[in-house]
């Protein structure tokens, strides 16, 4: 028996990556030949970094990549502006701290975070069966059969990371409620660009007017840029080099930037649609599967990867004997995640490139994102502090200088003990360390912080008891 992950996107491989460094066999498929080639979800928000530091890709992500690009607009030949995100949303430049060690938004073409996490999961022993698609599922109290066109597949479980058409989430019969923007497609892909100055996103206007904009971003790790334009449904141009290049002079009012070397290119249209429900019975759902959002705020491939890295280490507890009501968790957690988001990229495309109002400005590092109303939060002191169970569990240093990143890093649960004297022992999978007050942890002395293997503090107690009560939720009935 195995699990089933059905598409070989970011969401797919790392939801693969965190079942296979737990044990569990599962078996991924995707109807396409091979590894997606574009661009396409380039950006990657702080949190989804540390995800990435968790499942040991980030130095190649760093590597591969380069620091989010200025945003250069012009009028014609003229520049009219040159601006960071930081500029554009109102805030504050994003800057390294103790707590926060990936403060900016990094930008990578898509294609190479899927190879990346692809070779990550060959590492650890898995296999992608491209070729093969999903058609459909049965499903009783004991098991799912996946149908394939490669034949029938056993399953423990399904999930469906299958992108904003899924089948999965088709044959599950759930709603997919939302909006759509009739009105518009959007243009995107992947070219090669000469007479380009500086690494920029170079946002093209004839007069000025960025509503009749053409952009194109230097992708780090070679020479292509990816391009981006919304065209009116009615005057969708042919999917051609030759209909881009015409739509850039059009755009531009130039004729002295030659674009060559078409890789990739598509058109779709924007959506904000979330499904009704995120799992039925042993089927679930993640990533844009579940809900799928303007690409304004970049948020869809980072909301996607933290689907599966809530999930991963969940279905890995209850196919190792912990209740159903862990798994529970995951629409309970995500689901309201998906809504806010889907509500930060719908006003960002809306604003269309226009500061927002003071205070209004939407968070797109998503280091803000929380679970304190979840069903996983237990806090049980008198006076909370800053930190609250379902929060994001900061970085920092132990006293003998480890980073607590280093200490977190693995399918483990640790238990942070602030001035507790003899640590506790909680048993096996669980990391205790003693450590100190700092900004991120503003604690009294005797606290204990239970640190769940997605990074998200699950407890925070003064009582050994209700630490241990609360990892036992997570062990099979029989090791409690």
């Amino acid at each position: 028996m195995t699990i089933v992950i059905a598409g070989a996107g970011p969401t797919g491989l790392t939801l693969a990556c965190e079942l296979a460094r737990r044990g569990v066999p599962c078996r991924v498929v995707d109807k396409a030949p091979g590894l997606f080639p574009g661009s396409r979800g380039k950006g990657l928000s702080p949190r989804t970094q540390e995800v990435f530091d968790d499942l040991g890709v980030i130095n190649s992500m760093l590597a591969d990549g380069a620091p989010f690009p200025k945003f250069r607009m012009y009028a014609g030949h003229e520049i009219v502006s040159d601006r960071d995100i930081s500029e554009i949303l109102g805030t504050e430049p994003a800057r390294r701290t103790r707590e926060v060690p990936y403060p900016g938004i990094w930008l990578i073409p898509q294609w190479r975070t899927d190879q990346l996490l692809y070779e990550r999961f060959l590492d650890l022993g898995g296999t992608v069966d491209f070729g093969v698609e999903v058609t459909g599922f049965d499903q009783d109290g004991d098991q799912v059969t996946v149908h394939t066109s490669a034949g029938p597949i056993e399953a423990g479980y399904l999930v469906g990371c299958d992108g904003g058409r899924s089948t999965v989430r088709k044959s599950m019969g759930v709603g997919f409620a939302g909006e759509t923007f009739e009105a518009e497609r959007t243009l995107i892909g992947d070219v090669r660009a000469d007479g380009l100055s500086g690494t920029r996103c170079h946002v093209f206007t004839r007069d000025g007017d960025i509503t009749g904009r053409f952009s194109l971003w230097n992708l780090p790790g070679g020479d292509y840029c990816q391009f981006v334009a919304t065209v009116q449904a009615e005057e969708v141009p042919e999917l051609t080099l030759a209909a881009v290049r015409g739509l850039l002079r059009e755009r531009s009012g130039r004729d002295d930037i030659h674009l060559h070397d078409l890789r990739w290119i598509s058109l779709y249209q924007v959506n904000a649609r979330m499904a009704d429900r995120f799992r039925t019975g042993r089927v679930l759902l993640a990533g844009d599967a579940a809900h799928v959002h303007s690409s304004a705020g970049g948020q869809g491939l980072n909301t996607s990867v933290q689907d599966a890295y809530n999930l991963g280490w969940k279905l890995a507890a209850v196919w190792g004997g912990a209740p159903e009501e862990v798994l529970d968790s995951y629409e309970a957690e995500r689901m309201p995640i998906a809504a806010h988001v889907l509500g930060v990229n719908s006003a960002l495309h809306h604003l269309n490139f226009r500061t927002p109002p003071p205070g209004t400005t939407p968070a797109i590092d998503q280091l803000d994102i929380t679970y304190r109303d979840g069903p996983l939060a237990v806090d049980d002191r008198r006076e909370p502090g800053r930190l609250r169970a379902g929060d994001r569990a900061p970085d920092g240093l132990l006293d003998d200088g480890t980073r607590l990143f280093d200490v977190f890093r693995g399918p483990h649960f640790t238990v942070l003990a602030f001035a507790v004297p003899g640590l506790p022992d909680f048993g096996p999978g669980v990391r205790v360390r003693q450590a100190a007050k700092s900004d991120g942890y503003d604690l009294d002395d005797g606290t204990l912080v239970v640190v769940r293997p997605d990074g998200h503090v699950g407890a925070i107690t003064h009582q050994p008891e209700t630490a241990r009560a609360y990892l036992d939720r997570f062990r099979p009935p029989t090791a409690t």
